[in-house]
């Protein structure tokens, strides 16, 4: 019988582990996708840096399984063994950092398993203490007229990783911090998800 018209192989949905510092709006958009059908993927545990922040209380109402653990006071490769060992009790089949602005050691069994978004065009605007505001700020500072946001692996360098997808936005002439976050974060809001999509479909490695 011929495969022509035969309908396509579904795709395994990936279980995500999500890490996350604050408001946890990249968390509700992944849920939102996940609910309308249009991400191919089930939100397992989620690990938090704070006990205090929205992040929080979205995984609480949406039960999933959650861990908060602070850095203070903690040496990074004991706070990174930590945040995997949660990580590895939900059997994730990759790691999204979503908000989550610390790094972390990268165990062996996760190497390659991990993803950021950054909310600009990597290589530029990237590292250490280039994150919310502080990176829109400084593309409008130094006159790009493009900006965009990058879904990347994640290493044991800030934003260093490989690239796996980029979105670009218009940076306008009179343009603020805040109106060029907006126009990023809806950039975000699909980047992430189409990645990890991808990744399910095995179109990216």
């Amino acid at each position: 019988m011929s495969g022509a018209g035969a309908s396509p192989t579904p795709i395994k949905p990936l279980r995500l582990a999500v890490l996350l510092s604050g408001s946890g709006r990249t968390l509700d958009n992944l849920l939102t996708w996940i609910a309308e059908g249009r991400l191919a993927a089930t939100v397992e545990t989620v690990v938090s840096s704070r006990g205090d922040v929205r992040g929080v209380q979205i995984a609480e109402r949406s039960g999933i399984p959650l861990t908060v653990l602070p850095p203070q006071g903690r040496p990074l490769a004991d706070w990174s063994d930590a945040i995997f060992a949660a990580c590895r009790l939900a059997k994730p089949d990759l790691v999204v950092m979503a908000g989550f602005l610390h790094l972390v050691e990268i165990p062996a069994d996760f190497a390659g398993r991990v993803i950021n978004i950054h909310p600009a065009l990597l290589p530029s605007f990237g590292g250490k203490g280039y994150h919310g505001m502080h990176v829109h700020r400084a593309v409008i500072e130094r006159g790009c007229t493009v900006s965009g946001c990058t879904v990347h692996l994640v290493d044991n360098e800030y934003d260093h990783g490989r690239i796996l997808l980029q979105e670009t936005v218009p940076v306008r002439r009179d343009d603020t911090p805040e109106a060029l976050a907006a126009r990023v974060f809806a950039a975000e809001c699909e980047a992430l998800p189409e990645a990890i999509n991808r990744i399910a479909a095995g179109s990216l490695p």
